[in-house]
């Protein structure tokens, strides 16, 4: 039998991570590096994925750069049509102004859900020659599209003392899109063995929100199971679970990584 710690290496897969050097990106990416993959790391700003790609280069993790936006679909097209082998997609990245309810515009709503529902569709699809490249090398592929629990349930407004700190109303319905789009895409893809999954962060702020508003820190705190917020680098063990043969009969799930936020 393979060994529990051989389960959960990545050693000679290609993993590409969008939203690669963002404050959970940076999390996911050194847990696929660090598991064995070559991580490719997409963003928007070339010059913040250089800096992270230096620094993961300079503790002898594989990787390199892809800087383009997941909303310029043309891009996604051409990027991931021409890859030769993709073992792993993790679908993260988002474009969002944060903009009260009042202020919104429908183009808020079309930039979030192009740059996350629709590049996680297309570059699913453009991806499928590279991803059955790799089913063929190792026997399966996998797809991981980040969501939020705001996909699943919505904000409680007792928390969110300042306008500004209110999850804004075009994220959850994209996130919760991207929630029907991973079960549609598990279901279209699973006899291609290409596995599709969600996970679902809860509350993961910012070390500085703590320490520039405790008390809705404090807030946010309350509303999980365990009584306290996320650490960045707790995203890791759920996304390698997903990526690894770990999870080889998990497929079309939603895994929550929440504290237990949306359990009660």
């Amino acid at each position: 039998m393979t060994s529990m710690t051989q389960l959960f290496r990545l050693d000679g897969a290609v993993a590409f991570v969008s939203g690669a050097a963002g404050h959970l990106g940076q999390p996911m990416v050194r847990a696929l590096a660090g598991a064995g993959a070559h991580v490719i790391l997409n963003g928007r700003n070339a010059d913040r994925l250089a800096a992270f790609a230096a620094e993961l280069s300079c503790e002898g993790l594989s990787c390199e750069s892809a800087a383009f936006d997941m909303a310029d679909i043309a891009a996604v097209r051409s990027y991931f049509s021409a890859m030769p082998r993709l073992d792993i997609l993790v679908n993260n990245a988002i474009s969002m102004t944060p903009t009260p309810f009042a202020a919104l515009e429908p183009s808020d709503f079309d930039i979030t859900y192009r740059s996350s529902v629709t590049a996680a569709f297309e570059a699913v699809r453009a991806a499928l020659p590279a991803l059955r490249v790799a089913v063929t090398a190792t026997g399966e592929a996998r797809v991981v599209n980040i969501a939020s629990m705001y996909g699943a349930v919505a904000p409680d407004k007792r928390i969110y003392a300042k306008p500004e700190q209110a999850s804004p109303f075009h994220y959850g319905p994209a996130k919760a899109a991207l929630l029907q789009l991973t079960r549609h895409l598990a279901a279209e893809l699973a006899t291609d063995h290409i596995r599709v999954n969600a996970l679902v962060p809860g509350p993961f702020p910012r070390p500085q929100i703590s320490q520039d508003d405790p008390a809705f820190a404090a807030r946010l705190a309350a509303k999980t199971m365990l009584g306290r917020l996320g650490r960045a680098e707790e995203i890791a063990g759920p996304l390698l679970f997903l990526c690894s043969k770990a999870s080889s009969y998990v497929t079309g799930s939603a895994l929550a990584v929440d504290g237990g936020w949306t359990a009660w």
